[in-house]
């Protein structure tokens, strides 16, 4: 149980090392050009893949596959992508997403439309 603790720590410490760059580059416009709805893409698949699963159905963190999320409101998803979720590996990510930004992912993910995007 001890390790365990110890290796989501330090997952959640290298992903947010990891993600220090993509704060430069966050939107905070309405519009999300297609170069960064690229990005955000790649870092649905590789950042939250790492611990909800490359294909989103769960790992160390939650599915997050719309019938996972059906019937949660977008706005408590939003908040958990944007604050995290203390207490668990789960980082804040508002340092490198807009609201726009998370709103975006989320519409993805419920959509089911992660692999569909390039």
């Amino acid at each position: 149980m001890r390790a365990n603790s110890r290796m989501r720590r330090r997952l959640s410490r290298i992903i947010l090392i990891g993600m220090t760059g993509l704060a430069a580059t966050a939107s905070t416009g309405a519009e999300i050009s297609g170069t960064r709805q690229a990005a955000l893409l790649n870092l649905l698949k590789q950042d939250c893949g790492s611990c909800h699963g490359l294909t989103m159905k769960g790992g160390l963190g939650p599915a997050l596959t719309p019938e996972a999320l059906r019937g949660k409101p977008a706005s408590m998803l939003r908040e958990v992508v944007l604050r995290g979720r203390p207490g668990t590996p789960m980082p804040p990510w508002a340092p490198f997403l807009s609201e726009t930004e998370a709103e975006w992912l989320i519409e993805v993910l419920l959509k089911g439309e992660i692999n569909a995007r390039r």
